[in-house]
């Protein structure tokens, strides 16, 4: 069957799907690698689901809401997209969800736009995403969003040179040239970009390079998981930190790995959206509701993007319910009180407007524990790699 009569078809169920379900049901997929080296996204995902369920119900308005998982394993733009069509032609589901790698999120849009489908994404980083079909709707960031802002921040530290490392593919490339763009517009230079590609496990070629090179500091994108982890561990162990070279980052100090990195790792700086150090009622809600279901659960932007993934569709459903335009007009300019900050969702990007954090990694007094501690914030941030 030819991709025009897929679509075709999952216009046709979904149609007949939303004329014979009962209007009190409306049904969400979630795909997300449940499977594989990233699995622990899905798994967060599914707890934050479950954590805000916890705290709000099962109910917006009048609809009673179902998830439904789907494994994608990892970047699988096929599976993704055959995933899919089975939830709304098998499942007709009323709303996607999950979508960790931009090439997973790409290939839904022009099922979505077919069936007018909107569709959540809770992590994928690219802002090009979100051009492609107007029923995508993000509540995680993307790259020029945290990378202009620690551009910025770095050169008002008085760093003058630095060299990019960053991964070989789109949230990466955006990371790269977001910041080297704003970095450059401050007066500093980038000495050296280094792509390297997403199969990349031993780093220390690439930061032997980068210590011969001896820029005031190196900034790097990768995509969460055992990559950043060893990353980290690599600058740590090299010799980077005693030669100069300051670490500039954005989730590469993420917290479900963040122990196993040690002492080494304190001092590290970030700019980033979500620390779970982050001091406000609403965050110490989310974590108690997180840590009640889930005593093992490690909070991070994945947990946060997903939680408030799943308040936009509830606000979405109760507006809207079943009704894919309504629901996505019904989002826009949206204000809500975030475990990360205050949001909105921006009416031209669909992508959310956020604080940025300049975090810096350090021990808890009373629990020991490192931590992602903010010591600074730039306000109010939108996705700055919209008009690129």
């Amino acid at each position: 069957m030819t991709e025009r009569k897929i679509l075709t078809a999952v216009a046709a169920v979904c149609a007949l799907g939303a004329a014979s379900a009962s209007a009190d049901e409306i049904k969400v997929g979630v795909i997300a690698p449940f499977s594989g080296p990233f699995a622990q996204y899905g798994i967060q995902y599914q707890q934050a689901v479950e954590a805000y369920q916890s705290q709000h119900g099962t109910a917006a308005g009048e609809h009673e809401i179902s998830f439904i998982y789907k494994d994608v394993g990892g970047v699988n733009p096929d599976q993704s997209r055959a995933l899919a069509q089975e939830l709304l032609i098998r499942d007709r589901v009323d709303y996607l969800a999950g979508f960790t790698f931009t090439p997973n999120a790409l290939a839904v849009g022009p099922v979505i736009t077919q069936s007018e489908t909107p569709t959540v994404i809770f992590n994928a980083a690219t802002s090009a995403i979100n051009k492609e079909s107007p029923f995508y709707l993000r509540t995680s960031y993307t790259l020029p969003q945290v990378s202009v802002p620690a551009a910025e921040w770095a050169y008002e530290q008085g760093i003058r040179t630095v060299v990019t490392t960053v991964s070989d593919y789109g949230p990466g490339i955006d990371a790269e040239t977001s910041f080297k763009r704003a970095f450059e517009a401050k007066g500093g230079t980038v000495t050296d970009s280094i792509r390297m590609p997403l199969s990349t496990t031993d780093f220390t070629p690439i930061l032997q390079r980068v210590k011969d090179e001896a820029p005031d500091a190196v900034f790097t994108f990768l995509p969460g998981g055992p990559p950043t982890f060893s990353y980290t561990k690599t600058y740590n162990e090299n010799g980077l930190r005693e030669a100069g070279i300051t670490f500039l980052g954005t989730a590469e100090t993420e917290e479900t790995n963040l122990q196993g990195l040690g002492d080494m790792a304190v001092g590290l700086q970030t700019a980033y959206h979500y620390s779970p150090a982050h001091d406000s009622d609403e965050n110490r809600a989310f974590l108690a509701a997180l840590t009640e279901l889930h005593p093992d659960a490690v909070a991070n932007w994945a947990s946060v993007g997903a939680y408030d993934g799943v308040h936009l569709i509830y606000e979405m459903v109760a507006a809207a319910g079943s009704d894919g335009p309504a629901a996505v007009e019904a989002a826009l300019g949206l204000k809500w009180e975030s475990p990360r900050g205050p949001l909105v969702m921006d009416p031209e990007t669909r992508t959310v407007i956020q604080n940025v954090y300049i975090r810096e990694v350090a021990r808890n007094a009373e629990s020991g524990l490192l931590e992602n501690v903010e010591t600074g914030v730039i306000a109010t941030v939108g996705d700055l790699g919209w008009t690129e």
